[in-house]
């Protein structure tokens, strides 16, 4: 791991994702677009996400043969970023991410049937979680076989876009082992896609019950790969996650630094004063921090098994990442005083951000916990 353990490298492809991608969000995404959408149904603006797909950001990780750029999953982080910065909420993560656990996991046919569709457009979804806890090992999920037909029984929790969905890749175990089942909508009940509030009122996410529903043998993932698979994918999902929790941290940064050079108290700036300036500086260090481990962890990732030394950088970039955003989105509230604390004040929107971040592919503590075994044994 020493050999790796500094190594952050940034591609002229990655810049060039990056700054055009920072761009679009910018028009695209508008603060006064995100509240727009904030009670809109889908979650999302149909021709925003045409004209993502048009830029192919969702083959950006997908391989050449299936009709993606195959740039690698580490340049997948600067849109994320870019995204998260200009609170852009669409598909686009969790449908890459759907697209890694075929990849990773599925044999050719499933690649071929799946992996062309995602690169351009389709949304495919993980539903990992059977309750609210990341820290849970085995899937409650089942399928059984009988008379040759595959029956699945369970739910899932917080399932993102569940209810726009294409594809949904469940985890499941079957004979005793962990599986992956690739669920077509249009094999749910009616009533399967259960929409649920979430704090962060520009996400979108739904629980899904699976009352029998039956899937066919082709559509089954199983093997020594699955878990591996499934592992490596939590971990690009917690990647992800952090990139775009230290693009939602920047722009939090600017809007507090724009408020402590336009707001007066006592005829004077308040970012005059001592008490404000340095918890500003803290929020900027603690970002500077999350952005050198989310590239130092996109560097390191690869579409090859992610070794005990990518395992660590993406573990630490989204401790890193989220906290950052979270001590960015309550000292914004505090700064801006009682107007801070009401919904119409855009501090509240980052605040939320924070706390729903957090819990994506697991919190701080989950993944210090995991990363004391990995550093410490």
């Amino acid at each position: 791991m020493s050999r790796t353990a500094n190594a952050i490298s940034f591609s002229d492809e990655q810049a060039m994702l990056l700054d055009s991608a920072r761009d679009f969000c910018k028009h695209r995404s508008p603060t006064g677009k995100v509240r727009e959408l904030l009670g809109d149904p889908l979650g999302y603006d149909l021709g925003v996400w045409e004209e993502m797909l048009q830029l192919g950001w969702m083959g950006i990780a997908v391989e050449e043969k299936f009709g993606g750029s195959e740039l690698g999953i580490g340049s997948v982080a600067p849109v994320a970023e870019a995204t998260g910065r200009a609170l852009l909420s669409t598909p686009l993560i969790n449908s890459t991410l759907a697209a890694q656990a075929i990849s990773r996991a599925g044999d050719a046919a499933q690649q071929e049937a799946w992996l062309p569709r995602l690169a351009n457009g389709a949304i495919g979804s993980l539903a990992l979680l059977d309750g609210e806890d990341w820290g849970g090992a085995d899937s409650l999920c089942t399928l059984s076989a009988d008379g040759g037909k595959l029956s699945l029984y369970g739910e899932k929790w917080y399932v993102p876009y569940a209810h726009t969905t294409e594809l949904l890749v469940v985890s499941v175990q079957f004979a005793g082992q962990p599986a992956l089942a690739l669920v077509s909508n249009d094999c749910l009940g009616a009533k399967a896609v259960r929409p649920q509030r979430l704090i962060d009122e520009t996400k979108r996410a739904a629980r899904v019950v699976f009352e029998g529903v039956e899937i066919a043998q082709g559509s089954l993932i199983t093997g020594a790969g699955v878990a591996p698979a499934l592992r490596d994918v939590k971990l690009l999902g917690a990647l992800l996650s952090a990139a775009e929790a230290a693009g939602s941290a920047a722009a939090c940064l600017d809007l507090v630094v724009d408020y402590l050079k336009t707001r007066k108290q006592f005829g004077r700036l308040i970012g005059s004063y001592q008490a404000l300036k340095h918890p500003t500086v803290d929020i900027l260090l603690a970002l500077d921090a999350a952005r050198s481990h989310v590239y130092h962890a996109a560097t390191l990732v690869s579409a090859t098994a992610l070794d005990a030394a990518a395992e660590c950088a993406c573990r630490m970039a989204k401790v890193q990442a989220t906290e950052a955003l979270c001590l960015a989105g309550d000292r914004a509230v505090q700064f801006h005083g009682a107007m801070g604390f009401t919904y119409e004040c855009d501090a509240q929107l980052y605040l939320r951000r924070a706390q729903w971040a957090q819990q994506q592919f697991g919190d701080a503590a989950h993944h210090r916990k995991r990363l004391g075994a990995l550093l410490l044994d």
